[in-house]
């Protein structure tokens, strides 16, 4: 019974490092923001979201500020590949020249025929980009669509694969469309984002992810001296009775991979099925092979606590260590990190430790915590989104939150999104560390969106704050007018299945906002 509970336990905890953004549904809403600082001049900044546009299901869409966050510029939207298709997920980094990428799902999510992860360069921080590269397609993996939840790290580090690019995914969350085992996958890029070789796995005989966990999503990294590492959850009772975070490992630019074992899972993952868990490696640019991991973990069993291990020599890594010093037992969850170039760390989380009860569902701040490179001590949490927001069911839904988190000097740049403003927006922090001074501004201004749910929805929708809103209009996927909306709640059973819009108005302002009516 003993083993048959460590068993159990370690599967749980493993599946608890899923990323909870699955290809299959994706909720329309401002959000999932990314933040990418240019490195020559941190007032530079360029931020990529997921956006609702009438006609186009789900685009991303871009804006920079020149001025560190202040203001940013009028949004601009990538183009689908295809019409009818919807985009998601998306990355922002730099290169060692200075030029920009951005990583993103293109694909179909009615029939999944087709879908790409799809790589754009801009060479003017993200003002314009350039034409797209097919970095991972469903046609690389029959009876897979490892196209889920990509990350795209860079090699900066001036040596000999300095410029390689690399784009990991995952199975997407389709059990109908998929077959065991499941993997996580790496493309590679040589030529500067122009073309990427054929994705490969990431795991492999002794160190496979299993057919237990149906999204081993993969975090990657590339550390001081370009060596290129991702970790991804496993769970396989041949190779092991307990769960584990395998370390992939390169030094060939992803031509020979090695791997090893990070962290035996013996913590248990977070029951709570909204928490965002997604686990999260980082790479000291400062220091060749000190890395670090981040993930929720619930050692005591409060639904979730934000856990930290190290290693200094990518082999001998630490016990876990709790951060989030909170005693009240409230669950924290949306971990994200991030090294500045001196080797100081930042480390930021959603948390409710000032919230009025437990569980997922309470109101929520960001919060973070400090190391200096020169201390081996965490400095005390702080807050960092200046207001408690009270929680909305739009944030119950797949991925409808994020965050991001660059650090450069003493300056810490977080972006998230929270509904304060009434719907889901996208907000960012730029704080001093060194002083304490911060200021928070709204990165989409003139966007707006309406909070409707359930989403997906079969029967009805509601739509929040409904008084807040004039002139509401039902449109189809072609902007064609259905009817007039005079109440809160609207029955759609009857509609076709499809993504429909909601046109209104703010302050004589139109703008419009989506939700997916599904089969019954």
């Amino acid at each position: 019974m003993k083993l048959l509970y460590v068993l159990s336990l370690s599967l749980f905890s493993a599946v608890s490092f899923a990323q909870n953004t699955p290809v299959t549904t994706t909720a329309l809403f401002e959000g999932e923001p990314y933040l990418a600082v240019n490195p020559a001049n941190s007032q530079q900044l360029t931020a990529a979201w997921m956006s609702p546009k009438l006609g186009q299901n789900v685009v991303i869409k871009t804006s920079t500020s020149a001025n560190g966050g202040t203001t940013w510029s009028t949004p601009i939207s990538l183009l689908h590949e295809v019409s009818g298709n919807t985009s998601a997920d998306v990355s922002l980094q730099y290169d060692s020249n200075g030029d920009l990428f951005v990583c993103y799902i293109d694909y179909n999510n009615s029939t999944f025929a087709m879908g790409q992860i799809m790589v754009r360069k801009s060479t003017n921080n993200g003002t314009s980009w350039g034409t797209s590269a097919e970095a991972i397609s469903i046609v690389d993996c029959p009876n897979k669509l490892c196209v889920d939840r990509p990350w795209m790290t860079i090699d900066r580090s001036g040596g000999i694969n300095d410029g390689t690019i690399y784009v990991t995914s995952m199975n997407a969350n389709q059990p109908s469309l998929i077959t065991a085992p499941y993997n996580p996958y790496v493309a590679v890029s040589t030529n500067g984002g122009i073309s990427f070789a054929a994705p490969r796995f990431l795991d492999t005989l002794g160190y496979y992810a299993g057919s237990s966990i149906t999204q081993p999503m993969p975090s990657p990294t590339v550390d001081a001296d370009g060596t290129f590492y991702a970790a991804y959850p496993s769970y396989d009772v041949g190779q092991s009775p307990f769960a584990h975070i395998y370390l992939a490992e390169s030094t060939t630019a992803g031509a020979a991979v090695n791997h090893s074992n990070a962290y035996t899972v013996l913590i248990p993952g977070s029951s709570n099925t909204f928490a965002k868990k997604g686990s999260l490696l980082i790479a000291d640019p400062s220091a060749a092979k000190h890395l670090a991991m981040l993930f929720v973990g619930d050692p005591n069993g409060d639904g979730g606590d934000i856990l930290f291990i190290e290693t200094f020599d990518a082999v001998t890594w630490s016990t876990p260590m709790q951060l989030n010093a909170d005693p009240t037992g409230k669950l924290q969850d949306l971990v994200w990190a991030n090294f500045n170039e001196d080797g100081d760390l930042a480390v930021t989380w959603r948390d409710r430790r000032n919230a009025s009860t437990s569980g997922y569902q309470t109101e929520t701040e960001i919060y973070g915590t400090i190391r200096f490179k020169d201390s081996t001590n965490f400095q005390p949490n702080f807050a960092i989104s200046s207001q408690q927001v009270s929680h909305d069911p739009i944030l119950e839904g797949s991925g409808n939150d994020f965050m991001n988190v660059q650090f450069v000097g003493d300056t810490l740049y977080a972006i998230w999104g929270d509904v304060r403003t009434g719907t889901l927006n996208i907000f960012i922090n730029r704080m001093n560390v060194a002083n304490g001074t911060s200021s928070i501004s709204e990165v989409i201004k003139e966007d707006r969106n309406l909070l409707i749910y359930p989403n997906p929805a079969t029967d009805e929708i509601t739509i929040a704050h409904f008084d807040d809103y004039q002139n509401l209009k039902l449109l189809d996927s072609q902007g064609k007018l259905l009817n007039s909306i005079n109440t809160s709640t609207l029955n759609v059973s009857n509609l076709p299945a499809g993504n429909y819009f909601i046109q209104f108005s703010v302050n004589g302002k139109n703008f419009t906002s989506s939700f997916i009516k599904s089969q019954k």
